[in-house]
C-alpha cells in the first residue's frame, strides 16, 4: 500500500538540535519530506508560507521571533497544518499558552528522540487521515459536479431549458455570468455507415470516440467538456477563464483552435480508425448563446461536401441566405413529427418545395446536397427522440442509397416522415397521452428522488424526446415542474396537518430537512415554519430555531 507523504520543517536556532532531528528521526522511513529548516519564527514565517508543510517541530525560545508567535501568525493567516512544540522544562506553563493556537503538543527538552518519533508518527497519522478524507470528498464532489456540469451544458446547448442559468445566479455563483466557451463540433464523416451498425456497434464506436476526444487536448487544456449531442456528433466546449485574460486577437484565437482541431481528427484517426470534420465557432460564448451557435455551426457542418473538414463559422457566416432558409424549414419539420403536428408537417414541406424549387434553378447539386443532408439530419434527430424504429430506418436507408435525383431524393423525405407518422400513430402514445401519463406517474411518486432518466423509461422515449416534449407541452423544464408540484404539497401538508417540517419535506420529496428548507424558501420567500406560523400562529417555535441554525 502506497503511503501519502507529508511536509515538515525544524525550526530551532540551536543548529546541533536541528541537525540531530534531521539525522536521528527516520523522516525517509515514515515518508516524511523535509522541506526545510529555520533558526527563528521569522524565517520559519516566510518558509512555511512558501513550502506549506503539514507538520512543524518548533523550539519555544528563539530570538527575532519565538515559537508561540510563530504559531500565532500562521494561524492568522489561516495555515491548517500541526505544530509540536520543543520547549525546556522552565517553559512548560509559558509553553501552554500556545494551546489556544492549536498545538498538537509538546515535547521537553533534553529530548528524548524514541518519544519524539512517537509523537511525530501519531501526527502524521492523524494529518494523513484527514487528507485522505478530503481527497475522498473532493474526488467525490467532483465526481458529481462534473456530471452536473455536463447536464446542464448539454441542456443548454439543445435549449431544453432556461433553468440552470437562474438556479445559478440564485445560488450566488458568480462565475458562470462571467464564463465564455470555444466551441468545436466534432461528426463523424461516414455517419451513414455506423448508422446502419447494430446498437451496441454503435454504442462501442461512440463509448471509443468520446474517450479519444477527453484525451486528445489534455496535455494543453486542464478542463473542457466533451457531450453527445446526437449520435455520431459530439460538443466539445472549451471554458475560458472567467478571470478575463487580457483579449485574444480573433485571427489568433481562430489559429489556436484550428490547431486543436487538427489534434483531435489526427487522435480519432489514430486510435479509432475513422474520419471525422470539426466546426469551429472561434468567438467567445456565453451560456446563453450557446444553442444558437451549436445550430449554426452543425447546419455549416451539414452542408458541406468535403470529408476530414474544418470549417470556421466565420468563413460561411450570412453568406447563404437560402442555407439559412433551409435549416429553419429542417427544423420546423423536425418540430412536426416530434410533436405529431400534421399541419405542420404538410405546410412546412409546401415551404421546403418552394425552396428546394428555387435552389434547383440556381444550382441542381445544391437542391439534391440540400436534400441529401436533410434526409440525414432528420434520421438522426428522429433517432435521437426515439421516433423511429430499426425497420423503420433500413427501409428510409435503402431509399435513401438508391437516390440520386432531386425528384428521389424528395420521394425519401416524404418516406421518412410517413415512417414517422407511423410509429406516431401506431405503436406509440400520441405527445398529449405520454405527458398525461407522465404528469400521473409525478403526482405518485413525487416523494421519490425522481429523475428524466426514471419517467422516459416508464414511458418508452428517448431521455431528449421527454425533455424535449416536456417543455413544449409545460412550457417549463421537468425539473421545475417537479419543484413546483413537491412545494404545493408542502404548502398543503404545513396548513392541514399537524406533521414536523422534517416529516413532510420527506414526503414531498425532500430527504434533508436542511435542503427542504432552503429550496422552499427560495420558491416561497419564507422557511416552511413562517409559512405554517402565518397560517397558526405560536405552533413551531423548536423548528424555527432549527431554521436559524441551518442558516436560513
Amino acid at each position: 500500500m502506497i503511503v501519502m507523504k507529508i511536509k515538515a520543517m525544524l525550526v530551532d536556532d540551536e543548529i546541533n538540535i536541528v541537525r540531530n532531528l534531521e539525522k536521528v528521526i527516520p523522516w525517509e522511513a515514515m515518508n516524511i519530506e523535509l522541506i526545510g529548516t529555520a533558526a527563528n519564527g521569522a524565517k520559519a514565517l516566510d518558509l512555511a508560507r512558501e513550502g506549506k508543510p503539514d507538520l512543524i517541530l518548533s523550539d519555544i525560545r528563539m530570538p527575532v521571533m519565538d515559537g508561540i508567535e510563530l504559531l500565532r501568525q500562521l494561524r492568522g493567516s489561516g495555515y491548517e497544518g500541526e505544530m509540536i512544540m520543543l520547549t525546556g522544562f522552565q517553559e512548560f506553563d509559558y509553553a501552554r499558552s500556545a494551546v489556544k493556537y492549536g498545538a498538537r503538543d509538546y515535547i521537553l527538552k533534553p529530548i528524548d528522540y524514541e518519544e519524539l518519533q512517537l509523537v511525530i508518527e501519531r501526527t502524521a497519522a492523524g494529518i494523513r487521515e484527514i487528507k485522505i478524507n478530503e481527497l475522498k470528498k473532493t474526488a467525490k464532489w467532483r465526481e458529481l459536479s462534473e456530471l452536473a456540469y455536463e447536464k446542464i451544458l448539454l441542456d443548454l446547448l439543445m435549449d431544453y431549458t432556461s433553468f440552470p442559468l437562474h438556479r445559478l445566479r440564485e445560488e450566488g455563483d458568480r462565475s458562470w455570468l462571467d464564463q465564455r466557451y470555444w466551441m468545436l463540433l466534432v461528426d463523424l464523416d461516414d455517419y451513414s455507415q455506423i448508422a446502419r451498425q447494430d446498437e451496441r456497434e454503435r454504442k462501442l464506436v461512440h463509448f471509443a470516440v468520446r474517450n479519444v476526444l477527453q484525451d486528445a487536448l489534455s496535455s494543453e487544456l486542464a478542463e473542457y467538456a466533451v457531450l453527445l449531442t446526437r449520435e455520431g456528433e459530439w460538443c466539445v466546449l472549451i471554458p475560458l477563464p472567467v478571470t478575463r485574460p487580457p483579449a485574444v486577437a480573433m485571427a489568433a484565437a481562430t489559429e489556436r483552435l484550428r490547431a486543436w482541431s487538427e489534434q483531435v481528427q489526427q487522435a480519432v484517426e489514430r486510435c479509432v480508425k475513422l474520419s471525422i470534420s470539426v466546426g469551429v465557432y472561434p468567438s467567445p460564448l456565453a451560456a446563453e448563446e450557446l444553442a444558437d451557435a451549436y445550430r449554426k455551426v452543425q447546419r455549416g457542418l451539414q452542408l458541406s461536401l468535403e470529408n476530414r473538414h474544418i470549417l470556421i463559422h466565420e468563413q460561411t457566416a450570412g453568406t447563404d441566405a437560402r442555407g439559412s432558409s433551409f435549416w429553419g424549414l429542417a427544423d420546423s419539420l423536425a418540430t412536426g413529427l416530434t410533436q405529431g403536428d400534421s399541419a405542420k408537417i404538410e405546410l412546412t414541406l409546401e415551404e421546403l418545395g418552394r425552396s428546394i424549387k428555387e435552389a434547383g434553378g440556381h444550382n441542381s447539386m445544391r437542391a439534391e446536397q440540400m436534400l441529401h443532408f436533410l434526409c440525414l439530419h432528420l434520421l438522426r434527430e428522429m433517432r435521437s427522440v426515439g421516433l423511429l424504429g430499426s425497420s423503420q430506418e433500413q427501409t428510409v436507408w435503402a431509399k435513401l442509397e438508391d437516390s440520386l435525383n432531386v425528384k428521389e431524393l424528395v420521394e425519401c423525405v416524404h418516406l421518412l416522415i410517413r415512417e414517422c407518422q407511423q410509429v406516431s400513430t401506431g405503436r406509440r402514445k400520441s405527445p398529449e397521452l405520454l405527458m398525461a401519463s407522465a404528469r400521473e406517474y409525478i403526482q405518485k411518486h413525487v416523494a421519490r428522488d425522481l429523475g428524466v432518466e426514471e419517467l422516459a423509461q416508464h414511458l418508452g422515449i428517448s431521455n431528449s424526446y421527454f425533455s424535449l416534449l416536456f417543455k413544449q407541452h409545460h412550457q417549463e423544464t421537468f425539473l421545475e415542474y417537479l419543484t413546483r408540484e413537491r412545494m404545493e404539497l408542502a404548502k398543503s401538508l404545513l396548513l392541514h396537518s399537524d406533521k414536523s417540517v422534517t416529516q413532510i419535506g420527506k414526503l414531498a420529496g425532500y430527504a434533508e430537512r436542511r435542503y427542504f428548507t432552503k429550496v422552499f424558501h427560495k420558491y416561497e420567500g419564507m422557511t416552511p415554519t413562517e409559512f405554517r406560523e402565518r397560517a397558526k400562529p405560536g405552533v413551531a417555535e423548536l423548528e424555527t430555531e432549527e431554521e436559524v441554525a441551518d442558516g436560513v
